[in-house]
């Protein structure tokens, strides 16, 4: 094992930014039930995995498995000042959005047809669908491949015939079916989306998967805010049916969301009891209900960092010296884990932390000193706790703008 005074760190706390991500992935339950379609909602604290999960999702390259295509959406590709615009009116708030989002994940659909799956058209039928399903995409956004972030553009005009068979008797009489303007998609949204889904349907091939994953939800989250919540709703709601009528046509497409369980919490719609049992994969780790722990995520991250050659396995004690009980006859494993809330991220920093401490001391010290010891772990606390307490004012000033009040009453009354 290389020296632990070579190691620069043990990975970020955010995906985006992490470089050991896809060398050091943990497949965790959420992400293997995701894999395998059997739920599409993966919901988990912030920072407990799910852009990990997402990142992974999205990038799975031809040479990995050459039949199975994804696409992520994220916070910059949602369009919601024009999901306002095609709310339709006079139907329940948690019902408003459903369409939009149907539609929206319809045009994603469509591109990843006309553009990633080679082996596509497989037969007669799909290919008479994927030519209606092009002839609509391009005389509508003018390229087979149409720019997710423009589905809703006001100057865009819907071509609907001949492809799209829809009720033509609800539009203005001005407007021709060969050029609806965006504004009017309200109207017909249904009738658009039940042709769309019955060609996308058609067109996938059995033997292929795909994916649509939706991420980054909560960057925009605002509990006092009725239209993002129900956004949020019309989403799972659009998701769920999509997915069903998939299964049910015996095609493996799965739209996933990825959403902070608290904000799932704040969400009230009917049947969502059902859709939490059916469809919700948690993410947990260091839990009763879950086979995956932080020293297991953490120690892959040790080998790719500290091993010396590819058929090493480098371990936590390799790595800490739990020969030496923490205080309360704690394993540091157990002291770490005690003062986070169970997250990577949260695991990920301390350990950084703890590296760093230890390096210094291994500077100062003329005698070798190769793992991390009982005050490498508590001179990181200091540090580690001024992260966590700016973690708690990210993650709870929405829900409780005066928290920092309850804390202090807590702390006065301790």
């Amino acid at each position: 094992m290389r020296s632990l005074t070579k190691a620069e760190n043990f990975g970020a706390i955010d995906a985006d930014n992490d470089r050991l991500l896809t060398t050091t992935f943990e497949d965790h339950e959420a992400f293997l039930d995701l894999v395998a379609m059997r739920k599409f909602l993966i919901i988990g604290k912030k920072g407990s995995g799910k852009t990990a999960i997402f990142k992974r999702m999205i990038t799975t390259t031809d040479s990995e498995d050459p039949e199975v295509f994804a696409f992520g959406h994220t916070f910059s590709d949602y369009p919601w000042d024009h999901h306002e615009r095609q709310a339709r009116a006079g139907i329940p708030d948690f019902d408003k959005f459903t369409h939009s989002w149907k539609y929206l994940t319809m045009l994603t659909a469509s591109k990843m047809l006309l553009n990633y799956d080679q082996a596509l058209p497989f037969d007669e039928a799909s290919m008479e669908a994927l030519e209606k399903i092009e002839s609509f995409v391009i005389d509508t956004y003018g390229s087979r491949d149409p720019d997710v972030t423009q589905i809703f553009t006001p100057n865009k005009r819907l071509k609907l015939h001949p492809n799209i068979q829809v009720n033509f008797g609800v539009l203005k009489g001005s407007v021709s079916p060969d050029s609806v303007p965006m504004e009017d998609l309200p109207l017909v949204v249904q009738d658009v989306n039940r042709n769309l889904l019955d060609y996308v349907l058609t067109c996938l091939h059995p033997e292929h998967r795909y994916y649509i994953c939706f991420d980054q939800l909560d960057l925009g989250f605002d509990p006092e805010d009725a239209s993002y919540i129900s956004r949020l709703i019309g989403l799972l709601l659009a998701c769920r049916d999509i997915n069903l009528a998939a299964r049910n046509a015996g095609k493996q497409l799965c739209v996933a969301v990825f959403l902070r369980d608290d904000i799932y919490e704040t969400l009230r719609f009917e049947d969502k009891n059902k859709l939490t049992e059916n469809f919700v994969s948690l993410i947990e780790w260091d839990t009763p209900r879950t086979n995956r722990s932080l020293k297991d995520l953490m120690e892959k991250r040790f080998q790719a960092v500290l091993r010396a050659d590819p058929d090493e396995d480098v371990h936590w004690t390799d790595v800490f010296d739990e020969n030496q009980e923490m205080p309360g006859r704690q394993s540091k494993y157990q002291h770490i884990l005690d003062r986070t809330y169970l997250r990577p991220r949260d695991m990920i920093k301390f350990t950084n932390a703890i590296l760093e401490n230890y390096k210094e001391r291994a500077n100062k010290e003329s005698k070798d000193t190769t793992k991390f010891r009982n005050l490498d772990v508590s001179a990181a606390r200091q540090g580690y706790s001024e992260y966590l307490n700016a973690e708690l004012e990210d993650e709870i000033y929405k829900h409780l703008p005066e928290y920092k009040k309850y804390l202090e009453a807590a702390r006065i009354g301790g």
